[in-house]
């Protein structure tokens, strides 16, 4: 039984991996420092609405063996409307992970970096971060290598490595279980915790994972028999990322000094409160989730470019490995050299405020859709937490946009 169910771990645990980036786990530490449990019910929400939405678009991947940008391209039938969404969906998942990646790369490297301190080479005047390149080779040379159930299980092993380090971090710091569970259960909205919230949730319900994992659930599954494993699967890995970015948060909780910025302060402040292990294994979990979001965001960049552009989204596809070395490449330079391109991120946000609705629109429209699901289509109940998810997501936009034009709304 136990064999069987491991033989259906799948595509479940690498989205969990691709929300569990440097960008979750220094919110969640933003969060835990600032306002201790109190905003752990933020991520119960996250959790619940990742799920129902990543299950509709397993649910559509394993249907319709294509692709979210595919279905897209498909359905859409007004030309203008069809390819303004595409253009948009190209800016915010291609650009935008080109332009995040450099961050996932970093996040990998600070972990890196708290354990064997700062490598660099200097050349030609210029500082060169090492683990930076040595983090860009382990990601190039897992996607050149083309099979799906070899990144499957490298990415599997580091997620199950990431959620170990951060759960032994948060039972180093000896939590009290009460005040977590009414954390958890009970939404408070501290002074100046709006924007938290908005981010907490808007790092775990991201756009890309949604083309992602619908083109993932194809590579593994083939029938609609698989439609229970698929489930599982999904059900399972997102409660459990969002357990980690929740151990994040308590073990955050732990320091109360405002000096804490990311995880790698985290790590560091741990040190002399619990000793060098808390330090350790927080590092190791850091590496973790860089490393696997250094993985992840090519990847859909990828799969969303073969869909919206027409080519194909085979891992060994000449057009498909362009597209995702490109974005590595970028990460790989900017990281290396300290370059953040600041323009292209506000681009990357905007194009993702306005994305994210969208698509959670589009994605319920088509999966009220029989000629395209059949049987398979949504239920009321899924109706239901789809538009309560959707209301939600409008107003993740709305915030988004808020904080890169400074509208002043909230």
């Amino acid at each position: 039984m136990i064999k069987n169910w491991l033989k259906n771990i799948g595509p479940g645990p690498l989205v969990a991996a691709a929300f569990i980036g440097p960008g979750t786990v220094t919110m969640s530490t933003i969060a835990g420092v600032s306002f201790g449990y109190a905003l752990l019910w933020a991520m119960v929400l996250s959790i619940v609405a990742t799920v129902v939405l990543q299950e509709m678009a397993a649910r559509l991947g394993i249907i319709t063996q294509k692709g979210l940008s595919e279905i897209i391209r498909e359905e859409i039938k007004q030309p203008i409307l069809k390819w303004v969404t595409v253009i948009l969906i190209l800016s915010a998942i291609v650009i935008g992970n080109a332009a995040y990646e450099a961050g996932n790369i970093s996040g990998g490297v600070l972990g890196l970096e708290t354990i064997f301190g700062n490598p660099s080479i200097k050349f030609s005047g210029l500082s060169i971060n090492s683990f930076s390149v040595l983090i860009g080779i382990i990601a190039f040379v897992l996607l050149s290598i083309g099979s799906y159930k070899i990144i499957e299980r490298v990415l599997i092993t580091l997620v199950v490595i990431m959620s170990l380090a951060f759960l032994i971090t948060a039972i180093l710091t000896k939590p009290n279980i009460l005040s977590i569970l009414k954390g958890a259960i009970v939404p408070k909205f501290p002074e100046n915790s709006l924007l938290i919230i908005i981010g907490l949730i808007g790092t775990t319900v991201v756009p890309y994972n949604l083309f992602l994992h619908a083109s993932l659930v194809k590579e593994k599954w083939k029938s609609e028999t698989d439609l229970a494993f698929a489930k599982k699967d999904t059900f399972i890995a997102v409660v459990l990322g969002g357990l980690v970015s929740m151990c994040i948060i308590i073990s955050a909780s732990a320091i109360q000094s405002q000096g804490i910025t990311n995880a790698s302060d985290l790590a560091k402040g741990l040190e002399p409160l619990f000793g060098s292990f808390a330090k350790y294994f927080l590092a190791i979990g850091l590496f973790a989730a860089g490393i696997t979001s250094a993985i992840t965001a090519p990847l859909a960049a990828a799969y969303v470019a073969s869909g919206c552009l027409g080519f194909s989204s085979n891992l060994n596809s000449k057009k498909f490995k362009a597209v995702w070395m490109f974005i590595l490449l970028l990460g790989v330079v900017f990281s290396s050299l300290n370059i953040k391109p600041i323009e292209i991120i506000k681009f990357a946000q905007v194009a993702n405020g306005i994305l994210l609705p969208v698509i959670a629109a589009i994605l319920i429209w088509i999966m009220n859709k029989s000629s395209t699901l059949g049987k398979y289509s949504n239920n009321v109940r899924q109706n239901i937490l789809g538009f309560l998810i959707l209301g939600i997501v409008i107003l993740l936009s709305v915030a988004a946009l808020n904080k890169v034009f400074g509208l002043n709304i909230f």
